[in-house]
């Protein structure tokens, strides 16, 4: 089964912020280490960090027009920070993954949702 991961930063300090700059050194890169140890995982497809949701453009269309608006549209505690990839057993499996994200731990979350596979013809 496939398992997308997405990475909800929550409070969870990101580099070149404040609260990052206010981790140790070692805390620092105990979470790099952490990060790099599950994109080795076997199964993982590592995703991309994305930027903050003041970043982002939102697109709706309504009468057959692209209309578009400036983010931030969610609490900082709802911004997607990131997503990842597992082909996994089971889910147990890709909560254990998830678990191990270091956005967990420090105030953010970790959505596990399967992929739906559909066959090709």
């Amino acid at each position: 089964m496939k398992y997308m991961l997405l990475i909800h930063q929550g409070s969870a300090p990101t580099p070149r912020s404040e609260e990052w700059d206010r981790l140790s050194e070692d805390e620092q890169k105990a979470v790099y280490a952490d990060y790099k140890t599950i994109n080795e995982t076997p199964g993982v497809t590592s995703g991309l960090q994305m930027q903050g949701p003041e970043m982002a453009t939102t697109v709706r269309v309504e009468d057959g027009e692209a209309l578009t608006t400036d983010g931030p549209f969610v609490a900082v505690k709802d911004a997607l920070g990131g997503y990842l990839f597992f082909e996994a057993d089971d889910l147990d499996a890709a909560i254990e993954l998830a678990a191990r994200v270091p956005a967990a731990r420090l105030g953010g979350a970790v959505e596990v949702r399967p992929i739906v596979e559909h066959e090709r013809s």
